[in-house]
């Protein structure tokens, strides 16, 4: 018999995986996801009306759908395939989550959509398999609405502590191949953005500068003898898409 890993993996996936690597419990989890949701994602919507529908894929524990409820969207909702995910989402307040497969209810949605994210959900899926997501994504969006997804960025230094750090990853971008396979998938305008490096503790955050400063340059020196451009070149372990119909 045949075991097919996503279904063994997605059930319990926030205790093996998103909540153990946090080393924290899931509600401090869930604050500090919102955190950093704030920076990173709730700026990029700036322009997007509060009464937008929204679609978040792979939505998890639901903490972006809070952080865009606080902000005034009234009309965003998600889909995880994780049951543990969902039933966690609820128990932080978090109730426009469902259970199911989020690729599946797009296809099969007669719904345009204004605005669909996903955080951490492309690298998931096979080259095959994400072509076809983008496709359907594109084909489900408004005139002039976007798709913003967070994904690992292998130009990151030590790109593998969080490209192979989830044993459910299937492919891997960096910013000039993410350009490429959206505006390969239909969308007519891509960016891409690094993601926040920030830290929540501000001595520590006042350090990680000290140190980030002199590193990052040092691998731009490497890239530049290399005869290579630093242009589109981003360290941040995580990039921010965001395309647009």
């Amino acid at each position: 018999m045949s075991t097919n890993y996503r279904d063994v993996l997605y059930s319990n996936y926030h205790s093996t995986q998103s909540g153990r690597a946090s080393l924290t419990d899931s509600k401090s989890l869930f604050e500090r996801e919102k955190w950093r949701f704030q920076m990173e994602l709730l700026p990029l919507l700036n322009s997007v009306s509060k009464s937008a529908r929204i679609f978040d894929m792979g939505c998890g524990s639901g903490s972006l759908l809070s952080v865009l409820g606080d902000a005034g969207f009234e009309n965003a909702f998600g889909m995880d395939l994780s049951q543990e995910q969902v039933d966690l989402a609820h128990k932080m307040g978090v109730n426009q989550v469902q259970m199911g497969n989020a690729l599946d209810f797009i296809k099969n949605s007669n719904e345009q959509f204004d605005v669909i994210t996903g955080t951490d959900i492309i690298e998931h899926f096979t080259k095959d398999e994400l072509v076809e997501l983008l496709q359907t994504i594109q084909s489900k969006l408004k005139s002039g609405g976007k798709a913003i997804f967070r994904t690992p960025n292998l130009d990151a230094p030590f790109a593998s502590i969080f490209a192979n750090g989830d044993f459910t990853h299937e492919n891997y971008l960096n910013a000039s191949s993410a350009q490429q396979v959206h505006l390969a998938c239909g969308f007519k305008k891509v960016m891409v953005y690094p993601s926040q490096m920030k830290i929540q503790n501000p001595f520590k955050e006042i350090l990680r500068k000290l140190i980030a400063a002199p590193v990052f340059l040092s691998y731009k020196l490497v890239i530049f003898a290399s005869g290579r451009s630093t242009q589109n070149v981003y360290f941040s372990p995580n990039m921010i898409i965001v395309a647009e119909n």
